[in-house]
This record gives structure tokens, sequence and C-alpha cells, in this order.
């Protein structure tokens, strides 16, 4: 790109107001350098346009720059979240919590005295916590809101900000709205801030005491179904926390029912760097590579692992009595077999009422066939855990009556099995998960034994996950061009070699669903295909879904990577 005369003052202006505004002396010298330098190009990349809170915050790349994310954009948008607090709430309280990422104690610090100064009151961990954690502390100290700094799975690049209500889940309308309305507003000279010390001589700012903690340990043991049977249970666990927040409460969880847990050594210290992964997240089979390998070693019945904030979980499980291989779940397999563990143990303990289970619209039908063929309900969400809290705060209030909630899952590796939490849950479900395995250990039965007997019973499901990344601002262009392309796609019409049955676009009407950018495309052939823009990364994700009934899985288990292929190269 050529910069005139007049894009580098605008640049340099944007840059100087950047630089008298920003508290972090590491991110002004970053673009005090880019100045010196005369990178154009970067300081463009970093000013052309501004972070926006979006629906439940915001998520960025580390550096300067209103396009980044850093000390200044932290306390823009938490100015923004206190106004909309003081505006609509008598003597509103904020607890925050923050993971493993680089700056994300001095994010939470920097959050923590602008709404101090703002006269909100303030409960600030002293060390890193999950993001299931907060959502429980919210609920159990009655907070107002919530704040979590983290970019959950994301490299290490990156960081974010996510914000919380009441009910303990992400923020949903009108208070996302209004939030993102003044944050995006704030300007510089509006930002209040104040001095630690101060703060916390006055009352406003107070550490969140140990008691919170005990508190979810509590409710996590008193929501397990068989407790006595995993304290009974010889049980060997390979974990991984992946350098997260993880570590401490998941051992502690699994310790205190007598369960032997093993960590990976080189993965058990929170670093934001995540130096021994490309990617911090489960899913991926390099990030869980270690902890196989550990559970290779000490023969473990079962791999756990979690992301650096732990919401979500990663399982792996031994394909044979030997354990000397083993297999690493997909986000639809660990739902599908903790539903169906979960529906038939509330089926066999006569539990009353109607179990209601909420998944995301790009799970496994999988999950469906099962709640109903028990009896429940199944209710499909737009992607996002936060909706999955809306339908868990709905049956709280009464809309429901006669259901209880039962599960909550994504594809994405999110899981929650209580309700105390309103977000998705690593550590209650990595207990979870260890209480099914004995469980089905119990009756001589493996995991792997298990999920090919849903399989036998239902039919055979499987997917493939894929997306496209487009960076900066041509990106952005050529993301809306590919949406676009997408909608004017009608039933008839030939996408990948296949026709069309129908096209549904969530942006219409009368969808049953929120508006939201996400079309769904059945075709004729029977394979379903979700495609929508990631709300927290510069890409495209792409959802396939096929399935065969129960004699047609080997054949279908062929043509997978084919089929995989041939979309990924037409997409």
């Amino acid at each position: 790109m050529e910069f005139t005369e007049r894009m580098k003052q605008d640049v340099l202006a944007a840059a100087r107001e950047y630089i008298a505004s920003e508290t972090g002396p590491i991110f002004v010298r970053e673009v005090e350098n880019a100045v010196e330098l005369g990178d154009w190009e970067g300081l463009y990349d970093r000013f052309y346009t501004s972070l926006a809170f979006g629906t439940a915050g915001m998520r960025g790349v580390i550096g300067c720059g209103t396009n980044r994310i850093n000390t200044y954009m932290v306390r823009k948008v938490t100015q923004g979240l206190a106004d909309y607090l003081k505006a609509s709430v008598k003597d509103p309280s904020v607890v925050i919590a923050y993971d493993s990422r680089l700056f994300s104690p001095e994010f939470a610090l920097s959050a923590a005295k602008v709404l101090a100064a703002n006269g909100v009151k303030v409960h600030l961990y002293d060390s890193l916590r999950p993001v299931p954690m907060l959502s429980f502390a919210v609920r159990h100290m009655k907070a107002t809101a919530g704040i979590v700094v983290t970019a959950s799975h994301n490299p290490s690049k990156y960081n974010g900000y996510k914000v919380y209500w009441s009910d303990g889940g992400q923020v949903t309308p009108p208070h996302d709205i209004e939030i993102a309305k003044r944050a995006n507003a704030v300007k510089a000279a509006d930002i209040k801030d104040g001095d630690e010390a101060e703060l916390r001589s006055s009352g406003l700012l107070v550490s969140v005491p140990d008691s919170v903690d005990e508190a979810y340990y509590a409710m996590v043991h008193a929501s397990l179904r068989r407790p006595e049977l995993i304290s009974s249970s010889s049980v060997k666990v390979a974990y991984t926390p992946l350098h997260g927040s993880g570590n401490k409460p998941v051992r502690h969880m699994l310790s205190s029912l007598g369960i032997e847990c093993h960590v990976v050594k080189e993965q058990e210290e929170p670093d934001g760097r995540f130096p021994t992964v490309k990617l911090p997240n489960p899913e991926s089979a390099e990030a869980m590579q270690k902890a196989i390998a550990l559970g290779k070693e000490i023969k473990a019945d079962i791999v756990l692992g979690t992301d650096p904030d732990a919401d979500r979980l990663g399982i792996a499980i031994p394909t044979d009595p030997s354990k000397t291989d083993y297999l690493l779940l997909t986000g639809n397999q660990i739902a599908t077999l903790l539903v169906d563990y979960l529906i038939g143990t509330a089926a066999e303990m006569k539990r009353e009422g109607t179990p209601f289970v909420a998944k995301s619209l790009v799970t496994t039908d999988l999950v469906r066939k099962i709640v109903e063929k028990h009896g429940g309900v199944c209710k499909d969400v737009l992607t996002g855990f936060k909706y999955i809290a809306e339908e868990i705060e709905r049956i709280e209030r009464g809309d429901n009556p006669g259901k209880y909630f039962l599960f909550g899952c994504e594809e994405s590796y999110g899981f929650l099995t209580v309700t105390d939490v309103h977000d998705k849950d690593a550590v209650s479900s990595s207990v979870a998960a260890v209480e099914m395995m004995c469980y089905y250990a119990s009756k001589g039965i493996t995991l792997q034994q298990r999920l090919d007997a849903i399989y036998a019973e239902y039919g055979y499901s499987t997917e493939v996950v894929f997306s496209n990344e487009y960076d900066g601002a041509e990106g952005k262009e050529k993301m809306k061009s590919i949406m676009a392309n997408m909608r004017s796609l009608k039933p008839g019409d030939e996408l990948v070699s296949r026709r069309i049955a129908s096209v549904e676009d969530l942006m219409g009407e009368n969808t049953g669903f929120p508006k939201a950018d996400v079309i769904i495309i059945r075709f004729e052939s029977g394979e379903k295909l979700v495609v929508r823009p990631s709300g927290t990364e510069p890409k495209i994700k792409y959802y396939l879904f096929l399935s065969e009934g129960p004699d047609g899985r080997a054949a279908l288990e062929k043509k997978v990577g084919e089929v995989k292929a041939e979309f990924m190269a037409a997409l």
C-alpha cells in the first residue's frame, strides 16, 4: 500500500493520541519504535480501526494501537462497562478473573482500577482462575457482573476480555448491546483511574476469598451421581492443563475423590507463551500429544486436557486392553458419550421431571436422537455457550415448567454438567467424564465399546470441520463477499458437485433463532453444511455433517477423508 502524506499524518495523530493515553510502558515503547522507524504499514494496521466490544467482549492480538489488545483498550472498554453499571444498577459489584496468558494479570488489574475509580465494588482474584470458577463466583457472591481476561484456546499472541452478567453467563441483550454502545464511544479523556493501594484501603478493591473456591469444589462434588463408585475405583488419569488455569482445580477435584492423577510436567506450570504447543487447544492432536504419551507410559484409563481458561475439555481413551494406543475423541463424540451416560443415569435413578439438553446448532444431531429416545427435550441454539446459559436461566425462572437442565454441549469441546455455572466447564466435566468411565468399567465395558454400541443403536454420525483465515482489512471484505455468495444459493443449485435441497439463512425472518450470520445448507445426498464467520477470529468456519444407518458405518468411515478433501478444495 502506498501512503500519502495525509495518510501518514492521520496515522501519526492517532499514534500520538494513543501514546498520551496508554499506561503500559511496553506498549508505549512499541508504538514509539514504529514511529521512529517509519513503519507505516505496521502503524496503519494498528490504527486503521479499533477493536470493537462485541456481543460478549473483545479479543485481539496483543500489542500497541487501537486495533490491538493492550492496557489502553482494556481500560477503554472497562470505562464503558462502568458507565453502564452505574446507570442501570444501584451499588454494582464485579468479580474479575484471569488466566495464564501474557499480560492477563496486568489487564485484570487495570480493569479493576478503572471500575473501582468509578465507585464500582471489585472482587479481584489474586491468582489465575478458570472461566467456570468466575461464572460460579459471580452467582455465589451475587455480583452484578464479571470479567475474565482470556483468549481461550487461541495462539499465544492473542488475549481477550469477556464480560458476564449476574446470572453467571456471558452478557446477552439488552446488556451486551448497551455495554458495547458505551464502550465503543469512550474517549481517552473519559477514562477514570486510581492507585491500587488507595482503592484497596477504601474497600472498593478487594480480593476474592478462598471460601468461594471451596464452595465451587463442594458444588461439583455434590453434582456427582456416583461419587462412591469413583472413590472405590482404581483409576489412573493422565492430564495436561496446557500451561493454563486448569491445573490446580482439576487435580484438586480428582485428588479429593481418590483418583491417581499424573500431570504432564512440561505443561504443568502457567505460561502464556505456551512453549510446548503451537495451539493450546485440546481439540488439537498436537496439543494432546504429550498427554497421550504420558497415558501410554502409565497405562492411564483416561487422558484429559484443558485449554488455558479451562472451559474446553479434550479426552483420549485407550483402544485396546493393554493401553498401548489411544483415540483422541472429537467434541461430538465426547458430547455423545456424556449425554448418553447422564440421561441413562437420570432414568435409572428415576429423577423426576423432563431432562432438558441444549446444544449448539453445529453439534451432532446424534445428541438429539439419544435425548428424545429417553423422553427428554433437546434444543438447538446459536453457537456460543451464552445461548445455552440463557436456556438454563429460563428453566431457573420457571419458564419451562416440569423440565430440569441436564447437559449443555458444543462440538468445540465445550460441555456443562452442573447448573451453578453458566458457561462451559472443563473442571466439572473432567470429573463427570471420570465418573462415566468408572461406571462402565464397573460393568466391564470400555468407553470405546460404549461409543460403538451407541453407533450400532442410533446409526453412525461423523463430521468434518475446517476453516479459512482472512487477516486485515482486505480479509474482512473477502469474508463478506463469501457469505454474500453463500446467501445467493438456492434449492436446485449445485455446490461441491452436490445438488442443494434447502438453504436456511439465519439472518432471515422466522428461523426460530435470533438473527445471526449463519447459513445452513442441506444437500439432496443427505449431507448438511453449516457456514459461519467466527465470532472471535478472522476466519470462516465450515461444519459438514455426515451420517449413515447402523450398517453403513464402514462405508462412511472409508469415504470421510475423500469428502473432506473435496469440500476443502472447493470452499
